[in-house]
This record gives C-alpha cells, structure tokens and sequence, in this order.
C-alpha cells in the first residue's frame, strides 16, 4: 500500500531532513544475491546524497550502480519522519571526477559543519578534505530517481 501523498514531506522538509540527519543507511547488490546494507555518514546537495566510502560499498556500485538510500529520524512512530531514495549511483574516481562535480564542494562543507565539534563552538567547521585514494576510498553520489518520504506527525491531520 503507498504512502499518502498528504503524508509526503514537502521539498523544504526534505531538505531539512536530509541537511540535519547524521546517518543514512545504504543498500546496494553485493556478490550474488546478498544485500549489502551499510550505515554512512553523508551530505546533500543539489537533490543529490554524497558520501565518502571504501571498500565493498564501492566494489559493488563499481559492479552495479542500483542502490537506495534510507534517511529517518524518530524513534516513535507517531513523530517518524523519513525519505527513501532509489538511483543511481557514481563513483567519483579521481580528483579530477571530485572537481567536475558540480555540488561536491557543497557536500563537504556541510558534511565538514555536521560532523565536526568546531561548528559547535561557534568555530569555523573544517571541510572534509577525504579525495580518492587507494583501491576502493572514493566519494559516491547518489542521483535520485525515485523519492518516498513521510511525516507521521501528519497522521492526525490525514
């Protein structure tokens, strides 16, 4: 059964959900028919989720760039507020992919802001200044196709 549309977030709840959320989680197709499911830290910018990430996440979108993204926030029910977003995803290469990205540099200013105690103290936040290295560190972003999102805070007035 779909979500009802009245239960959607609206573009600028979306946007504070995806700017304050610490956590997404990550699905992609891992070797055969397992689900690799990951929990990442992220930014987003431009519609787009980008994270930093190594390893078999990148094997497998390296394999397979099909992958979906899930962002929440609550823990009770009535107050559940979410989006769920399924794309495409690209591995950013090299230093030269990271620099045509067009919202990269957005992406990790806001990441730098989220996860560092300077922005708490009222201190400039560093950027995060990861690039690619080795086998498999590697930025990857997420172009949404599909985006499913909910509020139950708005199941009284449903």
């Amino acid at each position: 059964m779909p979500i009802p549309k009245e239960l959607a977030l609206t573009p600028a709840e979306l946007d504070e959900i995806m700017g304050t959320s610490k956590t997404m989680r990550i699905a992609t197709q891992g070797p055969g028919d397992r689900i690799n499911l990951t929990p990442l830290w992220f930014g987003w910018a431009g519609g787009r989720v980008y994270t930093f990430c190594r390893a078999q996440k990148v094997v497998n979108l390296r394999r397979n760039p099909n992958a979906t993204v899930v962002v929440d926030q609550s823990e009770v029910y009535a107050e559940l507020q979410g989006a769920m977003l399924q794309g495409r995803a690209i591995v950013l290469e090299d230093e030269a992919a990271e620099g045509a990205d067009p919202h990269l540099e957005e992406a990790r200013l806001q990441m730098g802001a989220k996860y560092s105690a300077a922005g708490a103290s009222g201190d400039e936040p560093p950027r995060n200044a990861s690039t690619a290295r080795g086998r498999t560190g590697r930025w990857v972003v997420l172009e949404p196709s599909r985006v499913v999102s909910w509020d139950n805070t708005k199941l009284s007035r449903a």
